[in-house]
């Protein structure tokens, strides 16, 4: 039996009882399922049709932050990724590189919660690897998860942006940056600032039942708003306008901002994500995510313009207009 009292030591990445030990008490109770059970070396999967595939590796620091953790952020991660290609998250792996000393307690909280969060999406985990390396070769954890989703809407691609288009925001941005940034910091806020860390499926399962058409659609992650809209002005050769009063951001957030002098159109989300769609679908769009998919914040804030091609211009409070260029430089290391 695994001691969640003691931490993790170089035998349990060294293929014997102590291994054995960690895969079979921890991980395979959390992610328990026939294809994992089998104990092949390589999962046999049942696929038809088109399919998504995509990875991502995940050192967030710290490795808990309010609303989330290294493991939920690594499911959320991964699943997102395969849904903003109107992909269903089907079969995921996961790899762990572990300091040797790392709590077994931390870990099983961790990986519990990727148990739960796998629950919001229905995929599943169906193989992995373990590795422990020696002290101060790593920072506690390192997660990398890969995934599968059949496609269930296809054409959804950053090059279908067009003139008639809208941009929706599914709620308000720069909550992850703004988590982690409090975390690290030790900011101790007046607040319930959390991370919007989340699955995107269930939202996105909602818009492709109701037959919305998508043109376009990312998760704005690192780089965050601003890096998505400047993304697609260019692969669609496109300009795209903004209305800077209807981006949707929470007070804590812009209190972070004014504090260390960044933009919340910059600032990393998790569970938030950037929908281009025609003008004449918008709003039964925006009714779906707050009707049904509890995006209460989810709103239009531009659209798509013949001018000013592949870039992204900002309508100010003030009726000025500015650039919204693509962030420079590393605003925030690892926050993913």
């Amino acid at each position: 039996m695994l001691d969640a009292n003691k931490t993790i030591q170089l035998s349990h990445g060294g293929g014997g009882k102590e291994m054995d030990q960690l895969i079979k008490s921890l991980f395979f109770k959390a992610f328990d399922n026939p294809i994992l059970r089998a104990e092949e070396d390589a999962a046999k999967l049942q696929l038809s049709g088109p399919v998504a595939f995509t990875t991502d590796s995940f050192t967030v620091s710290p490795l808990f932050f309010a609303g989330g953790n290294i493991g939920k952020l690594a499911i959320a991660g991964t699943v997102n990724d395969l849904a903003m290609m109107g992909a269903q998250p089907e079969y995921l792996s996961c790899s762990f590189i572990i300091e040797e000393g790392f709590s077994i307690a931390e870990l099983k909280i961790i990986v519990e919660s990727m148990a739960e969060e796998l629950q919001q999406s229905g995929a599943r985990i169906v193989c992995g690897d373990t590795k422990v390396v020696p002290r101060g070769c790593a920072d506690g954890l390192f997660i990398n998860t890969t995934g599968i989703g059949r496609i269930i809407m296809p054409n959804i691609s950053t090059q279908n942006l067009s003139t008639d288009d809208v941009i929706i925001v599914s709620r308000d941005i720069g909550r992850h940056g703004a988590a982690i940034l409090m975390a690290r910091e030790g900011l101790e806020l007046e607040s319930d600032l959390t991370s919007d860390c989340a699955s995107l499926w269930p939202m996105v399962e909602q818009l492709i039942a109701a037959n919305i058409p998508i043109h376009a659609m990312r998760d704005a992650t690192r780089g965050g708003l601003a890096a998505v809209l400047n993304e697609w002005a260019k692969a669609s050769n496109v300009g795209i306008n903004l209305i800077e009063k209807a981006i949707p951001i929470a007070d804590e957030v812009k209190g972070l901002c004014e504090l260390f002098g960044f933009e919340a159109h910059d600032l990393a989300n998790e569970g938030t994500f950037v929908i281009a769609l025609p003008r004449e679908a918008a709003d039964g769009a925006v009714e779906i995510l707050q009707r049904y998919g509890h995006c209460e914040k989810a709103c239009i804030i531009g659209n798509v313009v013949e001018t000013h091609l592949g870039k992204v211009v900002l309508t100010t409070p003030w009726g000025s207009h500015r650039y919204l260029d693509l962030p420079q430089g590393e605003l925030l290391p690892r926050i993913c």
